[in-house]
């Protein structure tokens, strides 16, 4: 496969401020692979970092953008002593944005997302990535046929939504408050019907209740921004007494609260959208006492939920060009997050070339 000898990427550089350079197309060493990217998909992280200008794991700034994406194998280094050849030019592949070390404690129990090495790969949205030999080894998938590259790069969203549902614990179909109708939220809602869970999703805007109805919601309630909800949305749990389960998908800590507000006793709350470093939320200890409420924080996914999500979109679970709102050139990448911003987009599809 011929590589150019330069490419263009697009670089965060702080809040709210992006741009397109042109390298040098990278050299695979040993064990690792360039890969020619088809597509890469915009998210809600990807928002939050460029409306903040960084992350305090993910990435440096300034640096590469992105981390959802797939492509194609352009090259691959020498084969390492005591290695075998597993990926090849051509090779249709889909690569997650993090490597677990696989050796550590928290690896060892299956907990790879608190790896205590984890590393992380950006740069999705260019045109080539160097695929470093852990996440070749690691994190790197065959995309099954008949999957487009745009699908196969939801992967990593639908990973940390299956490793948030692991982490509910619902054991029977249960009741399911989704607080945040964005792409996590409405993919919280396909994952949830996918098991058999009733999901009642709550978020301001109509259409993406919509969408979530589209994904298996089975009612959308629309609340205002600013918490203090939970009184629209407890009373749509079919027991009284509140859902057996909420989920929050936005990172507003007065969300945060209302999802609180929504489980009956025994309740599991699943704190999955971060909130800004710094804050706080208030805490009915008495309730969550007396009433065994479970609060749970999820982060991330693991190596087993993104094997599990690309199965998933393999095998058409629901329909997942729900999430697929445009398509952008590289060159148009900071538009496509502010798109998204304004509530106009839930996911933009990047085309490198």
């Amino acid at each position: 496969m011929s590589v150019p000898a330069a490419h263009r990427t697009v670089f965060l550089l702080g809040p709210e401020r992006v741009e397109v350079r042109e390298l040098p197309v990278p050299e695979p060493g040993p064990g690792d692979l360039l890969l020619r990217i088809e597509a890469a998909t915009t998210c809600g992280t990807d928002v939050k970092v460029f409306r903040r200008g960084g992350h305090p794991r993910m990435l440096v700034v300034p640096g590469p953008f992105g981390h959802e994406m797939a492509g194609v194998v352009a090259a691959s280094g020498p084969v390492p002593a005591g290695g075998a050849q597993r990926w090849r030019a051509g090779d249709r592949v889909v690569v997650a944005n993090s490597a677990p070390c696989g050796a550590c404690g928290p690896c060892e129990r299956d907990r790879e997302n608190l790896c205590a090495d984890l590393e992380y790969l950006n740069g999705a949205f260019g045109q080539y990535l160097l695929v470093p030999r852990r996440f070749a080894e690691r994190s790197t998938h065959r995309i099954p046929d008949g999957v487009p590259f745009e699908v196969a790069s939801l992967s990593e969203p639908l990973a940390c939504v299956l490793h948030g549902v692991d982490a509910c614990g619902l054991r029977e179909p249960s009741d399911v408050a989704v607080y945040g109708a964005g792409p996590i939220g409405l993919l919280f809602a396909a994952a949830l019907r996918a098991e058999g869970h009733r999901v009642v999703i709550a978020d301001p805007n109509p259409a993406r209740l919509e969408a979530g109805r589209a994904l298996g919601a089975a009612e959308g309630v629309r609340i205002e921004r600013g918490g203090r909800q939970a009184d629209l949305v407890r009373p749509l749990a079919r027991q009284g007494g509140g859902f057996d389960a909420a989920v929050d998908a936005t990172g507003v800590p007065e969300v945060w609260s209302d999802a609180i507000a929504s489980v009956r006793p025994g309740g599991i709350v699943n704190l999955f959208g971060g909130c800004a470093p710094g804050t706080t939320v208030p805490l009915d200890t008495h309730r969550v006492h007396y009433s065994e409420i479970t609060l749970k924080g999820v982060y991330h996914h693991r190596p087993a939920t993104f094997a599990r999500a690309l199965e998933l979109l393999a095998r058409r679970a629901f329909d997942a060009r729900v999430l697929l709102s445009a398509e952008r050139p590289l060159e148009e990448t900071e538009e496509a997050l502010r798109s998204m911003m304004r509530k106009e987009a839930l996911k933009v599809v990047i085309r490198p070339r």
